[in-house]
């Protein structure tokens, strides 16, 4: 079972009272890695670790808003006419609630979790758009990028494409009944692409295609250990083979 919406629920629960009373301790340990960003391919669990990690770290969560994109639901249905306007309005929502979020001193959050990475931007846009709408995008993209906030820390979440419409099936979105499994496929390679050759920020990469962290807390438990030892530049997890390196 994946990060579905009916799932979200448990995440909060997941996360015992025992475990919160050491929340500062373990805060301590992750040094200046103050803010945290969650990614992966749609029915990766970005979402749902990114909850269970700002409940754990007592953290300001910063969550997409991807239903309030009125273009959404068009470009499911119609990929090629609604793409860029689909992915226009994601990037200048993105960069609004980045904008937003990060304006507000929080005096009461020592930790700011966001469920996507600002890049992903780019990702998606050269997936969905054809090359001259991609070269307008990018250099819109570009700009706004300047201003944003780098993350001190990303976990990539890596799953397999099977994996992922597993999940997609399982939290059952109105929009996603359709999703094309190439479309899932493209992105997967687009991710691995982008992440593999990511340099701004300490990177744990997770293979997340055999663990379920919200139906485990042990095996939740397990990467939030690996995520506070991680250290600088790119680590891997890989708990299906054993471990970490």
């Amino acid at each position: 079972m994946g990060c579905c919406e009916f799932a979200l629920s448990k995440c909060w629960r997941s996360v015992s009272d025992e475990n919160r009373n050491y929340r500062r301790v373990e805060g301590d340990r992750l040094n200046q890695r103050n803010y945290i960003v969650i990614e992966g391919v749609i029915g990766a669990g970005k979402s749902c670790l990114a909850e269970m990690l700002s409940k754990r770290l007592d953290a300001y969560l910063v969550h997409e808003k991807h239903e309030e994109n009125p273009f959404l639901i068009d470009f499911y249905k119609d990929p090629q006419r609604y793409a860029f306007q689909t992915e226009l309005f994601f990037l200048l929502s993105r960069y609004r609630q980045q904008m937003e979020e990060f304006s507000q001193t929080d005096l009461f959050h020592q930790y700011i979790i966001s469920d996507y990475h600002f890049s992903k931007n780019v990702i998606f846009a050269s997936i969905n758009l054809d090359e001259r709408d991609l070269g307008l995008y990018k250099h819109v993209a570009a700009l706004l990028e300047k201003d944003i906030a780098i993350p001190d820390m990303v976990v990539y979440l890596q799953s397999s494409p099977e994996r992922l419409m597993r999940n997609i099936r399982l939290r059952d979105r109105p929009y996603e009944r359709n999703m094309d499994p190439r479309y899932i496929e493209s992105l997967v390679e687009a991710y691995n692409h982008f992440f593999f050759r990511y340099q701004n920020s300490p990177l744990l990469i997770v293979n997340a295609t055999e663990i379920d962290f919200v139906d485990h807390p042990d095996q939740f438990e397990d990467l939030f250990q690996r995520l506070i030892e991680a250290p600088d530049g790119t680590s891997h997890y890989n708990p299906a083979g054993g471990g970490s390196k």
